[in-house]
């Protein structure tokens, strides 16, 4: 496969794939309505949790995950490494962006963390314990998401990462969370970002 079909199929592939609203098929299967309903309106894993439904959430929250994963480690396999990514890439935005719903998806931190695995160890290595410490002491989602987010580039790099192209996706990625959290960020600077738990709705990071 050359270089220009591989790179425009991989991002059609991973887009589509991204688009993919699990939440949202989810929970219409258990016949709880429409997730877009329910709490913040947004089709991630923390949203589904606000049904009750741990088992969707989690379910949902593997689902979103998996989806850029699979469709870089399949690109990868077939064109190399730097076709995966940007199939991985655009998962993602389809994830935040689905063609399927009026481009109103999700925030992408669970798409994100699970493109990791299969395009950057060393990323993965950053994100995955800063993310899982910061919510544990905060409770507050969306800080853990941000600050995991702005690290994981120089992170990787760090921690032996030296393809350029890999790092340089990984930063536009960690722009684009902070585009989609661009609310919550707005609510963290004021210190009215909610925890994770109360009774007031948040935004979902999902």
């Amino acid at each position: 496969m050359t270089a220009e079909l591989a790179f425009p199929l991989a991002a059609l592939c991973g887009y589509l794939a991204g688009s993919i609203p699990f939440g949202l098929l989810l929970i219409r299967a258990a016949g709880l309505g429409d997730i877009r309903s329910i709490g913040s309106g947004n089709i991630g894993a923390t949203n589904v949790l606000r049904t009750g439904r741990k088992d969707l959430a989690f379910a949902t929250l593997l689902l979103d995950s998996l989806k850029a994963g699979l469709v870089a480690l399949a690109f990868g396999m077939v064109a190399g490494r730097e076709v995966g990514f940007v199939a991985g890439a655009f998962a993602f935005v389809g994830h935040c962006y689905p063609i399927w719903l009026g481009f109103k998806g999700g925030k992408g931190v669970a798409t994100y963390a699970g493109l990791l695995p299969f395009v950057s160890l060393p990323g993965f290595y950053v994100a995955a314990p800063i993310w899982l410490g910061l919510f544990a002491l905060t409770r507050i989602s969306s800080l853990a998401a941000l600050t995991a987010a702005a690290l994981v580039p120089p992170g990787a790099w760090l921690l032996g990462e030296r393809n350029m192209f890999i790092i340089g996706g990984l930063a536009l990625l960690s722009l684009f969370v902070f585009w989609t959290h661009r609310t919550n960020l707005g609510r963290l600077l004021k210190g009215e970002e909610p925890k994770f738990g109360t009774k007031k709705t948040a935004d979902p990071n999902a």
